[in-house]
């Protein structure tokens, strides 16, 4: 009869972990090489910082636009149509000299819209628009 050799603990059955590894780098190198750093475009805004001081008081009529969420357009309390933004604003220049603009446009108004309001008012001939936006 033969006898069954045991062997030492040393001669157990051990899991190789070098073919794990290479499969763990392969996918970290693939997924390193397959990403894509994309930088997102946008716009970049220049917000001014807050001033202490008031603005001193000036007694100019000022021109406030406002879009609203449906998309009519008000000019100094009118309700104004987009093809008669510019003209609206030519005639309230002619009475009162003013440089700058505010437009306030709801959260949910078309961005679409609003462009459109800003770029009549500068075709009208008022440089400074600002956009006035809620925190």
């Amino acid at each position: 009869m033969k006898r069954k050799k045991h062997g030492s603990a040393d001669d157990e059955a051990t899991i190789d972990m070098t073919p794990m590894l290479d499969i763990v780098f392969i996918m970290l190198i693939f997924f390193i090489v397959t990403t894509s750093f994309v930088k997102e475009k946008g716009l970049e805004v220049n917000r001014p910082k807050d001033s202490k001081t008031p603005p001193p008081p000036t007694n100019v009529k000022s021109l406030a636009i406002r879009v609203n969420e449906d998309g009519t357009i008000i000019v100094n309390g009118r309700e104004v149509d987009i093809r008669r933004v510019e003209a609206n604003i030519q005639s309230f220049l002619a009475e009162n000299n003013q440089e700058s603009a505010a437009v306030q446009a709801h959260p949910k108004a078309k961005h679409g819209n609003v462009t459109e309001v800003i770029n009549e008012v500068k075709k009208a001939g008022i440089k400074n628009v600002s956009v006035l936006v809620s925190k």
